[in-house]
C-alpha cells in the first residue's frame, strides 16, 4: 500500500472510533442486561465523509472508502447501489462489499467535491435493507499550481527625489490551489530585480522606495518580483511579473549659463527692434519645471532689451533705442535667467537663478544728417511781402567727419513756387503772397544731404501755418427774396437776415447791422441788429401799394469785428405784392411774380392758352410733314433716272436741236392744291442773267427756263429742299465752236461733263457753280 492509501485509512478510522466507541458500549449493556427485555435495534450505515486526492495517476482503481450496513452478514445477501456524480463513470462501487473505487484522475480546480447516493437491497427479495442515504467525496488539494500575476506587466510614475518608504505600486498575484487547505495557495512576495532603490512587502506586494533618486541621472527602472507558494518553502511553485517605475520630473535643478561672458555687435545704423543676438542657459529639468525667463539689469537696460523664445528657451537680445557711435562705443549689461515655476523645499538653497554678462560693441557707419527736430512748425501771416522769413531748419552729420549740410524743398512743383529755402543755413522765406482762404496750411518737406556723400539724405516735414488777417468784409451768406404785403403793418418783421466772413476770427465773429445813412428808404423800413449775428428786417409803416412802386432797395451795412474793422454794403430788394388777409407767403409770391412781369391774372391766363393752341399746331405741321415724306417719290426710281443723248459726229450747231427732244427733260405735270413755297426767283435770275453775259439772247430757252421754274416753285410734292436744274443746248453760232470728238485736240484741258449734253458758252458757267444736274439753295 502507499503513503496516500494509509493517510485515507487513518482519516476512515479518525471518523469511525467514535461509532466503534458506541457499539462497545451497547455490547456492555447488554451483557450487564442478560435477563432484559429484548428490544429493536434500528439498523444505519457506517461509513461518513470521503476523501479522495487529486492528479492521481493509476491505471488500476483506486480505493476511496466503503458503504457497509449493520445489517449486512457477510453473506453477499446484500447489493450495495451507487448513484449521483460521476457514479459509474468516475466512481465505481463493489456491489458485495460497499467498497468505492475511483477509475479516472479528479482536478479539485475543476471540481472540489462530488455528491452521491447509496443504498441496499435484499438480493432475494429485492427490497430495500436500508433507507437511500447522500454522502459527499471531497477532492483533496494538492500543489499543482503556480501563482500568476494576472495585471501584469505593471507601470508606476512617481516624482523624482521621493523620500524612502513611499509606497510605489502594489502588485497581486493569484494561486489556483485551495487557500483553506495547506499551504499550497500561501503565497510570498520578494524582489529579484530592483535592489536597492526598491522593496515590497513579503504578504501584501506594496512596492516602496528604499532610497532617493534623480531623474537627470536615471529616469526610468525595471523592477521583477516574485510570488512563492508553499509560504515560501521549498519545492513551492513561483511566478514573477515586471513594474516600469518612471520618475517624473520637479524643478530642482537651477538656470545654468555655459558662458560667464558673452560678446555682442550692433551697428549704430540698426534701426530700433533689430536682433544683436541670443544666449542660453541650460536647465536639466524638462518641461514647465524648465521654463525660464531672461530679464536685463543695470543702469544700461534702457537702450538693449531681451525677449524670450518660449520654444528653444533662447534669450533673444534687441535694440531698444538708437545708438550712437560718437557718443558711446561699448555697453556692459548684466542677465539673468530665472525659472518659471519653483519648488518650496528647494528654494531653501537659493533662488533658482543664473547671471551672466552681455559685452556690446557700437559699430560705427556712415550716418545720414540728423535734424535737430522730428518736425518743424513755423507760421507767417498771409499780408507777408514776398521774401519775407518764415523759419529755419538744421541738421548736422553726426559722424566725426562732421560734413557740410545742403538743404532743398521737395515735392510738388506748386509748394517750390510759393516757398525758398537757403541751401546753406536752411532758411525758409515766401516767394509768393499767400492767402489764408485758399490754404491755411502748408507742408513741406526738406532734405539735408551730406555734401562728402551725397547719398546720405535725411528729410524732415515742416508744417507752415498760414495766419488769417483781416482782408476780407463781410456779406450776405446767401442772395436774399424779400416780399412785402401791400397790407403789411408797421413793425411787422419780413426777413431775418445773417452775415458770414472768410477771415478766421480768434475770438469768434461779430457782425453789427444797420442801414446805410444816406438811403432813400429808411421812411419804409428798418433794420434791427439782434446782436447774435443776425438782423431784422422790418417794415417801417402801415401798407404799401404796387401801384406806386413795386420794389424797393434796402443799402445794408455789416461791419466785422476785425482788426481793424472791414465792412461792406450789402443791397437788399423788398418786393411789393398782393396778399390774402392772413397774409400768405406763397401767394405773396406768386402775385410779386405777377406783377414783376407786368401781367395780370387774366392776361397771363390768355398768354398761357395762345402758347398752348401754337404747341398743338406745330404739333400737327410735324405730323403732316411725316407723312408727305413717306408718300415722296412713289414711282420707281428708274422713272427718274436723266437721259443722256450723245453724238459723236460733227453736229451743225443749232440745227442738231432737231434731233433732241427737250420735252424729255420736263417732268409730268401733277396737279396738285398749290402751297406757297419760298420763292427763290429772285436768285435764279441772277444766275440767268450772269450767264446771258457769256452767250446770246435765247427766247425759247428762256421761256423754257421759268416755265419749269414755275412748276418747282408750285409743286407740293416736291423735296423739303429747293433744287436747281440745269438744262443746256448749244445754240446757233455758238462762239465756243463745236465741242466733238474732231476737234478735242485742241483743248488744253480734258473736262468731263457725263451730266451734261454737249453745250455753249452761255450755261457753262452756271453748270460749274451748281453742278450736273441739281444744287441745294436753302
Amino acid at each position: 500500500m502507499n503513503c496516500y492509501t494509509w493517510q485515507f485509512l487513518l482519516l476512515t478510522l479518525g471518523h469511525l472510533w467514535p461509532c466503534l466507541l458506541s457499539m462497545q458500549n451497547l455490547n456492555t449493556q447488554k451483557m450487564d442486561q442478560p435477563f432484559a427485555t429484548p428490544q429493536r435495534v434500528k439498523r444505519a450505515w457506517v461509513w461518513s465523509q470521503f476523501f479522495v486526492l487529486e492528479e492521481q495517476n493509476s491505471t488500476e482503481p483506486l480505493y476511496v472508502g466503503q458503504l457497509k450496513s449493520d445489517s449486512d452478514k457477510n453473506d453477499s445477501n446484500l447489493k450495495y447501489i451507487l448513484t449521483g456524480d460521476g457514479a459509474g463513470s468516475i466512481f465505481t462501487i463493489d456491489e458485495y462489499t460497499g467498497t468505492i473505487y475511483v477509475i479516472q484522475t479528479l482536478d479539485r480546480e475543476k471540481k472540489p467535491f462530488y455528491t452521491l447516493r447509496a443504498k441496499v437491497i435484499d438480493r432475494i427479495t429485492q427490497l430495500p435493507v436500508e433507507l437511500e442515504s447522500e454522502f459527499i467525496i471531497k477532492v483533496q488539494d494538492i500543489n499543482d499550481h503556480e501563482p500568476k500575476f494576472l495585471d501584469g506587466p505593471y507601470e508606476a510614475t512617481i516624482p523624482e527625489m521621493s523620500p524612502e518608504g513611499t509606497s510605489v505600486i502594489q502588485v497581486t498575484a493569484t494561486d489556483a490551489d485551495d487557500p483553506a487547505y495547506g499551504n499550497s495557495a500561501r503565497l510570498l512576495y520578494s524582489i529579484l530585480q530592483g535592489q536597492p532603490y526598491f522593496s515590497v512587502e513579503s504578504k501584501t506586494g506594496v512596492i516602496r522606495i528604499s532610497s532617493q533618486m534623480d531623474r537627470e541621472t536615471k529616469e526610468q527602472y525595471f523592477v521583477i518580483l516574485q510570488a512563492k507558494d508553499m509560504v515560501g518553502q521549498m519545492g513551492g511553485f513561483s511566478g514573477t511579473t515586471t513594474v516600469t517605475i518612471n520618475l517624473s520630473d520637479i524643478n530642482d535643478n537651477k538656470p545654468k549659463f555655459q558662458e560667464k561672458f558673452y560678446y555682442m555687435k550692433v551697428s549704430e545704423a540698426a534701426l530700433v527692434g533689430s536682433t544683436i543676438g541670443k544666449i542660453m542657459a541650460e536647465d536639466s529639468d524638462i518641461g514647465e519645471n524648465a521654463a525660464m525667463n531672461y530679464v536685463l539689469e543695470g543702469d544700461e537696460s534702457h537702450v538693449f532689451d531681451i525677449i524670450t523664445n518660449n520654444e528653444t528657451q533662447e534669450g533673444i537680445v534687441i535694440l531698444k533705442e538708437r545708438v550712437d557711435y560718437e557718443s558711446k562705443k561699448r555697453y556692459s549689461i548684466r542677465t539673468k535667467a530665472i525659472n518659471h515655476h519653483t519648488d518650496d523645499h528647494f528654494m531653501k538653497e537659493g533662488p533658482f537663478e543664473d547671471t551672466a554678462i552681455i559685452k556690446i560693441s557700437v559699430e560705427d557707419v556712415d550716418e545720414p544728417p540728423v535734424f535737430t527736430l522730428q518736425n518743424y512748425v513755423m507760421e507767417i501771416a498771409e499780408e507777408a511781402r514776398n521774401g519775407s522769413f518764415v523759419g529755419a531748419v538744421t541738421a548736422r552729420d553726426p559722424d566725426n567727419a562732421n560734413s557740410l549740410i545742403r538743404y532743398s524743398i521737395v515735392h510738388s512743383t506748386y509748394l517750390k513756387k510759393l516757398f525758398s529755402i537757403n541751401a546753406h543755413n536752411g532758411t525758409i522765406i515766401i516767394t509768393k503772397p499767400l492767402d489764408r482762404e485758399t490754404a491755411a496750411w502748408h507742408n513741406i518737406t526738406v532734405t539735408a544731404t551730406e555734401t562728402r556723400n551725397p547719398e546720405q539724405i535725411s528729410e524732415v516735414s515742416v508744417y507752415i501755418q498760414v495766419l488769417d488777417v483781416n482782408d476780407h468784409a463781410p456779406e450776405f451768406p446767401k442772395h436774399y427774396e424779400i416780399y412785402v404785403c401791400e397790407n403789411a403793418k408797421s413793425g411787422q418783421l419780413i426777413q431775418t437776415i445773417s452775415a458770414v466772413d472768410k477771415d478766421d476770427s480768434v475770438e469768434g465773429h461779430h457782425f453789427y447791422f444797420s442801414l446805410v445813412q444816406d438811403a432813400t428808404n429808411n421812411s419804409n423800413f428798418t433794420v434791427k441788429d439782434n446782436q447774435d449775428n443776425t438782423a431784422g428786417i422790418h417794415t417801417a409803416k402801415n401798407g404799401f401799394s404796387r401801384q406806386e412802386q413795386l420794389s424797393f432797395y434796402l443799402p445794408v451795412l455789416i461791419v466785422d469785428n476785425g482788426t481793424p474793422p472791414l465792412s461792406s454794403t450789402n443791397t437788399l430788394t423788398v418786393s411789393v405784392c398782393d396778399c390774402d388777409s392772413e397774409a400768405s407767403t406763397q401767394s405773396c409770391r406768386f402775385g410779386a411774380f405777377m406783377f414783376s412781369m407786368g401781367l395780370s391774372i387774366e392776361a397771363l391766363v390768355a398768354v398761357l392758352a395762345c402758347i398752348l393752341i401754337i404747341l398743338v399746331f406745330i404739333l400737327a405741321m410735324l405730323v403732316l410733314r411725316k407723312k408727305r415724306k413717306q408718300s415722296l417719290f412713289p414711282e420707281k426710281a428708274e422713272e427718274f433716272r436723266e437721259n443722256i443723248v450723245r453724238y459723236d459726229d460733227e453736229g451743225g450747231g443749232e440745227e442738231d436741236t432737231e434731233t433732241f427732244d427737250i420735252s424729255a427733260l420736263r417732268t409730268r405735270p401733277v396737279m396738285r392744291e398749290h402751297k406757297s413755297r419760298r420763292n427763290i426767283t429772285t436768285e435764279i435770275q441772277s444766275l440767268y442773267r450772269q450767264s446771258l453775259q457769256v452767250g446770246p439772247d435765247s427766247a425759247m430757252f428762256r421761256e423754257f427756263i421759268f416755265k419749269k421754274l414755275n412748276e418747282a416753285n408750285t409743286d407740293p410734292t416736291a423735296p423739303p429742299y429747293d433744287s436747281l436744274q440745269t438744262y443746256a443746248f448749244e445754240g446757233t453760232g455758238s462762239l465756243a465752236g463745236s465741242l466733238s470728238s474732231l476737234g478735242s485736240s485742241m483743248s488744253d484741258v480734258d473736262e468731263n461733263y457725263d451730266y451734261l449734253i454737249e453745250c455753249g458758252p452761255d450755261f457753262k458757267q452756271l453748270a460749274s457753280m451748281y453742278g450736273p444736274s441739281k444744287s441745294a439753295m436753302d
